[in-house]
């Protein structure tokens, strides 16, 4: 019983990043420096109002998703200054 409440309450605990993926179109993207070009809409995990906006990238291969022109859906965290793109799939 323990265990399935544990995994219940992981399983909970992941939801809400989920529901907070954003969603936007890949504008250019520059795996060598790490980084993704994204016009967006409202981003409300940071509280960031649409815009265009060049986003680091945790890891470089989340490029290999996407490429320029993709509609995306997208997560981004703040890290210190720093805004980066956690995870990325093209929207279908």
């Amino acid at each position: 019983m323990k265990r399935i409440t544990m995994t219940l309450a992981f399983a909970l605990a992941a939801m809400p990043a989920l529901a907070q993926m954003a969603e936007g179109e890949i504008r250019k993207e520059d795996k060598g420096a790490k980084k993704v070009t994204i016009k967006h809409g409202d981003v409300k995990s940071i509280e960031m109002p649409p815009m265009t906006m060049v986003f680091q990238v945790r890891d470089p291969a989340l490029l290999d998703k996407v490429k320029v022109g993709d509609k995306v859906k997208f997560q981004v965290e703040k890290q210190g200054d720093a805004y980066v793109v956690t995870a990325i799939e093209a929207r279908r």
